[in-house]
């Protein structure tokens, strides 16, 4: 073997050493991690949809998938009365407060914050689409610091397609079907949708928490 090649042959694995280096998984504590809360804080939801009613079935769907992660989670209900006894009636008021003096509050360890981006029907011909869009983010509630933070969209429109043979018939059932489900759109499925992924799923998952029950 001649000299330059071994030069050659020596110069290539230490081009693939660094690139298997420069792949290896960051297997560093995320700021999450390190805070490592037992209990979450769930403000009032920041609405920029137009449904006003938006935040009350939001916040209907958050409390359970983070309990089952293992959180103590405060009851939303409570929080809001007496976020409103302080005088914190507005969700944005109370976004804009400053988390440690909400965290000290409640003696929360984290603070969850929603904004809702999208809430709505939208009907095109003979469908509608249904559509909700949501940004999440948790700090400390010891130091105001970010912890996590997701964002989620989920869409859904209902296969109209069954077909009864006749064309007219069943463009009349198509728009019929598309009229109910915007005049009474099932926004919950969507929600607990959303919820579920960036709490359960890669790459948003939160860790588990200090009260995950087993699994039996």
């Amino acid at each position: 073997m001649t000299m330059h090649l071994k030069k050659w042959l020596v110069a290539m694995g230490l081009s693939l050493l660094t690139g298997c280096a420069a792949q290896a998984p960051n297997n560093e504590p995320s700021a999450f991690q390190l805070a490592a809360p037992h209990s979450i804080l769930v403000l009032p939801v920041v609405n920029e949809s137009v449904d006003v009613d938006a935040p009350n079935y939001f916040l209907s769907t958050i409390s359970v998938p983070l309990a089952e992660k293992g959180y103590y989670v405060f009851p939303v209900h409570t929080v809001k009365t007496v976020l409103e006894g302080e005088g914190l009636y507005d969700a944005n008021l109370v976004h804009s407060a400053d988390p440690a003096q909400l965290g000290d509050m409640f003696d929360a360890d984290a603070i969850l914050y929603v904004t809702i981006n999208e809430w709505d029907a939208q009907y095109i011909v003979v469908s509608t689409t249904v559509t909700v869009s949501f940004t999440y983010r948790i700090l400390s509630g010891k130091t105001g610091e970010e912890l996590w933070t997701a964002s989620k969209t989920m869409k859904y429109t209902p296969d109209n397609t069954t077909s009864t043979g006749n064309p007219m018939a069943d463009l009349l059932v198509m728009a019929v079907s598309a009229a109910i489900t915007r005049a009474a759109p099932n926004y919950l499925p969507l929600t607990r949708q959303a919820n579920y992924q960036v709490l359960y799923l890669d790459p948003t998952k939160l860790p588990d928490g200090p009260y995950l029950r087993p699994q039996i």
